[in-house]
């Protein structure tokens, strides 16, 4: 049978809207989110979805005995094989509701971890995945789903019994766990290797950011001439992705896209995919994309700036915010946007559709990029050899004497450059 061919596994998708929960979303964005998160997943088919409403949670099932019962029946006529439920679930209200409701369960976790498996391309990403995946299925002892055919590759949250069926035992957990970490030890030593090749590369990184689905690769891909995969669905790139381009001044930089950032990132992930931000962390300069259409943007640009805070690199590289998507409104709201957008330093609007506005943002990029560089004289001691060979990657040394206690390093660099180094001594 032919991909393509295979039966879409019938789901169902549920957002819990807690009335005594403080950080509460609204509840119909927070609901076409997790329909969106859904799509993201080729093998499934949103056959329903609905916010239910809830004085409390309850510790057994999440719903009362009422709402479930209603709920099934109408899973029933869904023929629902797969119930989303937009998030946390405990492994006992997981249990009790798949067999209450006999079907398949999946948390906003496990959901976000099956489609993070399904994108991840690179070593790191995929080892990366599985261990977090690994985290999360410790924590509730894995049932053998057997009553849904297997349909791909992945992690085995969906479509039944996976390749690596894990074990329920804890044990055999914590050694694959382990052997996925000693692979990666191995993975990340070899990427360092890249980094330290790169880092003498004079020039300069740009890093995009943003929250998932507000056009990062779309823009990437315009600027840059690469072919990311670039579609309008959650998570389509997980691996950064990196490309040298040259800016109307004829200044050479090389551009990153990474990984969107979501609200409410399950904790396996964040740290996790740490390591897919560290582009972010050697940047010399973020851009951070928002879908200005988007009817939440500006809690999802919260989102994305509480997560750079969390990385320590917010107050540090210099940012500039692209309003993109400026296509989708309205004629009068598109011409307010690139108003307020001109009336303020720092803020560009644009279509990466269209290519509005990407002359300007590619100018003021260049332009924070001339940020002036001052010389400055420091002694190092023979003990601080990583600061010296930081120094020396970063090409800003341009002369050096050594003394009886180390070494006397004259240097040119920006104040990023030293602010970075005082972070790292």
């Amino acid at each position: 049978m032919l991909e393509h061919d295979r039966p879409l596994t019938r789901a169902y998708v549920l957002h819990p809207d807690l009335k005594s929960d403080r950080d509460r979303r609204d509840a119909s964005p927070a609901l076409e989110e997790v329909i969106s998160l859904a799509a993201a997943l080729p093998d499934l088919t949103v056959v329903g979805a609905e916010v239910v409403r809830l004085p409390k949670l309850l510790p057994g099932t999440l719903f009362g005995k009422g709402k479930v019962a209603e709920l099934k029946d109408r899973l029933k006529a869904e023929e629902a094989e797969l119930v989303l439920i937009d998030g946390h679930v405990s492994p006992v209200q997981q249990r009790n509701l798949e067999k209450e409701w006999n079907v398949k369960l999946l948390d906003r976790t496990g959901l976000i971890l099956e489609i993070f498996s399904d994108r991840a391309r690179t070593a790191e990403g995929v080892l990366q995945v599985e261990m977090a995946a690994l985290s999360y299925q410790r924590t509730r002892l894995v049932r053998a789903w057997t009553h849904l055919e297997r349909q791909r590759g992945g992690l085995g949250f969906v479509g039944g019994p996976g390749e690596t069926q894990i074990e329920s035992d804890r044990r055999a957990i914590d050694m694959q766990l382990q052997a996925l970490k000693r692979q990666l030890e191995k993975v990340v030593k070899t990427r360092t290797l890249h980094r330290a090749a790169r880092a003498k590369v004079p020039y300069p990184i740009v890093a995009l950011v943003g929250y998932t689905n507000a056009g990062k690769s779309t823009l990437f891909n315009r600027l840059t001439g690469a072919d990311v995969f670039a579609k309008d669905m959650l998570f389509a790139t997980l691996d950064p992705t990196m490309r040298q381009i040259e800016l109307p001044e004829g200044d050479k930089i090389i551009m990153s896209d990474t990984v969107g950032f979501i609200s409410n990132l399950p904790t396996e992930l964040v740290a996790a995919f740490r390591a897919t931000l560290e582009e972010v962390l050697d940047a010399d300069l973020i851009v951070h994309v928002r879908d200005i259409s988007h009817t939440q943007t500006e809690e999802q640009a919260e989102d994305v700036m509480a997560i750079l805070s969390s990385l320590g690199v917010a107050d540090d590289a210099p940012l500039l915010e692209v309003w993109n998507k400026i296509d989708r409104l309205a004629p009068d709201a598109h011409d307010a946007i690139v108003t307020q957008a001109q009336r303020t330093d720092g803020i560009f609007a644009t279509s990466a559709i269209s290519g509005e506005g990407l002359d300007a943002l590619l100018s003021a990029i260049s332009e924070v990029l001339k940020e002036p560089r001052k010389a400055a004289t420091l002694s190092l001691t023979f003990a601080q050899g990583k600061q010296r060979a930081w120094l020396f990657d970063q090409g800003v040394v341009t002369s050096e004497v050594q003394t009886e206690d180390g070494y006397d390093i004259e240097v040119f660099w920006t104040e990023l450059q030293k602010k970075r180094f005082a972070k790292g001594s």
